[in-house]
């Protein structure tokens, strides 16, 4: 856990100069970066500064319900619009990430801006590519450690409605739902104010995890019954989506989410992958259980990275190749075997 007492008179002097604050998240955005970033927002606002937000793409579903959600500039849709807010900015806070190639489209333009760039991060290995780099892999999400900057830099616990349910989305979202990351006793420290607040956990909680269509559930039942391959030798469990099987089920954004984890409920399985197709490239999910590394994993084969549990990556080939390389790798990374 990094002392933030070191970053709380700079950082309120960002908050508080002249000109713009804009927040960018990642690409392809998740819980935590869209929480994180509206989190921020909501405080920044109450102190009466203005602030733009973008997302270099679009938001999924499941994360559109969020106060404020509307604000956000997607930058794929506004390049003329969001090229303008960048240029205008006089600081820009990045959150949820930690190299400029996950801004998308958005990359070029921010490295050009002379404005104070701030960086917000729980990733590990971050490029310190920013005037401010506050980075601990020590939280589970970049929402957990907004909430404590936002305490340190306010002098006291700040809470609000919106404040604390994107706060929440976030923390929930990282961890999912209590189920893997490095949460620890600061976290449910964060979750009991969070909690405190009054806001509606349950409801929350249904937005974020039972908010898809009939569509989604078939393909995922389809995807269990048809696509889970388990190899007992390496207690891992693999599935794999191809484009015209996503269009078969009327796939939209977000319609995969959690597809990863489950092949984690099968007795013995303690490492899994999720293989979906795109054009030109297949993305790839992991998740692990105990001390697997994921993360080293997903850097080592699939140029991507991430947590110990839960990472990411791309490979520029076709389905068939990608999960050969994925088999290989096994083979290759002793951690994961057995033995």
């Amino acid at each position: 856990m990094i002392d933030l007492s070191k970053y709380t008179k700079q950082l309120s002097e960002y908050f508080l100069a002249p000109g713009n604050i804009l927040l960018i998240c990642h690409i392809n955005p998740d819980g935590d970066a869209i929480g994180s970033q509206l989190a921020l927002y909501h405080y920044l606002k109450s102190m009466g500064r203005s602030v733009d937000m973008i997302s270099p793409n679009n938001l999924q579903e499941f994360l559109r319900w969020m106060d404020g959600a509307g604000e956000i500039r997607i930058f794929t849709k506004e390049r003329t619009l969001c090229r303008d807010i960048i240029s205008r900015a006089g600081v820009i806070v990045l959150l949820d990430f930690n190299n400029t190639g996950r801004m998308g489209e958005a990359e070029e333009y921010v490295k050009k801006s002379a404005a104070a760039k701030v960086i917000i991060d729980h990733h590990l290995d971050p490029s310190d590519f920013g005037d401010l780099l506050i980075s601990d892999p020590g939280v589970c999400s970049t929402a957990e450690l907004v909430h404590r900057i936002v305490t340190a830099v306010n002098g006291s616990r700040f809470i609000n409605k919106a404040y604390a349910e994107a706060l929440y989305v976030g923390i929930v979202t990282d961890t999912g739902n209590f189920e893997h990351g490095a949460y620890g006793p600061d976290t449910f420290r964060t979750v009991a104010d969070i909690l405190e607040s009054g806001i509606d956990r349950d409801r929350i909680l249904d937005l974020v995890y039972n908010n898809f269509s009939a569509d989604r559930l078939r393909l995922q039942g389809y995807v269990l019954a048809t696509k889970m391959i388990v190899l007992p030798e390496y207690r891992t469990a693999y599935m794999t989506l191809t484009r015209d099987e996503l269009k078969r089920f009327n796939h939209v954004k977000g319609d995969t989410e959690g597809f990863v984890n489950m092949p984690l409920s099968v007795k013995g399985v303690v490492f899994s992958a999720l293989f979906i197709e795109k054009e030109g490239f297949v993305k790839l999910s992991f998740r692990s259980k105990g001390k697997i590394p994921t993360n080293e994993f997903a850097t080592r084969y699939f140029n991507g990275g991430g947590h110990l549990n839960a990472s990411g990556g791309e490979w520029k080939a076709g389905l068939d190749e990608t999960v050969t390389r994925f088999l290989d790798a096994l083979d290759e990374f002793r951690e994961l075997r057995q033995d």
